[in-house]
């Protein structure tokens, strides 16, 4: 449901322009001389159309036009075909409901700026244009008072849209965060389970490996040196020989067995290619999330696939759970050493919600790049509100240093 609301959301500016525009057409149909003032309102249409998915250039529209009218270079509005500036409140709110703050409180100004050009064209009489809001309203406050009270009357209603759109806009943000933190507790808990599952099949798997492997080793061993000295009887020497090789297939057998086992679960389904996906998901809520790569990738085993995603899951939650929606987060992949680097940085002092323990989100992405022949580590970083995690996974052609970084530590 949340998945579909999200792809159709975009739709909603161009829809609301499409009905403007339709609505001013049914309205004013029948009325003579709107053949010029049609420009305008196509303009404002296409202003809200625009509101989503550039709104930057719909905010200078708005303001663009009602300027152009007052200085009479667009057919200024009559006493039916004011209504049209709602066109101001209804780009404001959409705007007002985007992810970027900057343009939500850029648009503040551009209602004042776009309410006193539109208050002008309304108010202000030309000697080729004496017909003006005071005499279609029969005050005879003045100029000056009705461009007043005009400007203040649209500032009023492009306000509240503004409002209106900018608690719609929460509203949107906190809902599906808190989506995002149910759905990440309910996997949380599913791969803690699968996790306890794998560390119990990688324990019976090393003692397997520990025991049998070692006993064939031996076989092999003990049948190639009696292999070696039983010249004398072809016969035996032939059997010893079958023995080991027999053995040493066995032993390889064992190997991959381990390595299928510790290599089963979830985990498989998911990979690298699936990382920039999590990070445009925190861009959805709000977050200021970056997803970078450096160096030429290279291939990587399906496991370290599967943790390299699971620890960035688990990064980018913990940055949503513990520092808020509007945090900052960084993911970088380096590939430039002899394996995969993975940094997670975060800034942000907003938590979703209460620290209630340590958890164990960080110990489980420890252990699964521990599974996975690599190291990880978490912590607060530099700057204030930071939070660091920093990991290393082999490549298929690279090993490890593990041994070195526990000695650094």
């Amino acid at each position: 449901m949340t998945s579909t609301i999200r792809r159709f959301r975009h739709l909603v500016a161009p829809a609301a322009g499409a009905v403007y525009l339709v609505l001013w057409i049914v309205a004013e149909a029948g009325r003579s001389g709107l053949a010029d003032h049609v420009i305008v309102v196509s303009a404002f249409a296409v202003a809200i159309g625009l509101a989503n998915w550039m709104p930057a250039t719909a905010l200078g529209m708005i303001v663009v036009v009602p300027v152009l009218q007052a200085l009479h270079l667009l057919h200024r509005p009559t006493d039916t075909t004011w209504p049209e500036y709602l066109a101001i409140a209804i780009v404001v709110g959409i705007v007002g409901a985007g992810r970027s703050d900057l343009l939500r409180y850029v648009a503040l100004p551009v209602i004042a700026v776009g309410s006193a050009a539109a208050a002008w064209a309304m108010a202000v009489p030309t000697e080729a244009d004496p017909d003006v809001w005071a005499q279609w309203v029969g005050t005879a406050g003045g100029t000056r008072s009705d461009l007043v009270t005009i400007t203040l009357a649209i500032i009023g209603v492009c306000g509240v849209g503004w409002a209106v759109g900018v608690a719609i806009g929460a509203t949107w943000r906190i809902g599906l965060a808190r989506v995002r933190v149910v759905e990440a507790q309910r996997q949380t808990a599913v791969t803690t389970t699968e996790l306890r599952a794998e560390q119990e099949r990688a324990r019976i798997a090393r003692d397997v490996h520990d025991s049998l492997a070692h006993s064939l080793a031996v076989v092999v061993s003990q049948a190639q040196g009696a292999a070696a000295i039983s010249v004398r009887d072809e016969h035996a020497a032939r059997a010893l020989r079958d023995i080991a090789e027999v053995s040493r297939s066995a032993l390889g057998d064992v190997r991959a067995l381990v390595e299928r086992i510790q290599g089963a679960g979830e985990d498989a389904r998911h990979g690298l290619e699936d990382v920039p996906g999590l990070v445009a998901d925190m861009r959805e809520l709000g977050m200021d999330a970056v997803f970078e790569q450096h160096g030429d990738p290279r291939a990587v085993l399906p496991d370290v696939g599967g943790a390299v995603h699971r620890i960035v899951q688990e990064s980018l939650t913990n940055v949503l759970k513990h520092q808020g929606r509007t945090a900052s987060a960084r993911v970088d992949l380096d590939w430039r050493g002899p394996g995969l680097g993975v940094v997670v940085t975060s800034t942000g002092a907003a938590p979703l919600v209460e620290l209630d323990g340590s958890g164990s989100g960080v110990e489980g992405m420890r252990e699964r790049a521990r599974l996975a022949d690599g190291w990880l580590r978490a912590g607060s970083g530099d700057a204030d509100h930071e939070w660091v995690v920093t990991g290393w996974l082999p490549t298929v052609t690279a090993a490890a240093p593990a041994a070195d970084f526990e000695a650094t530590r």
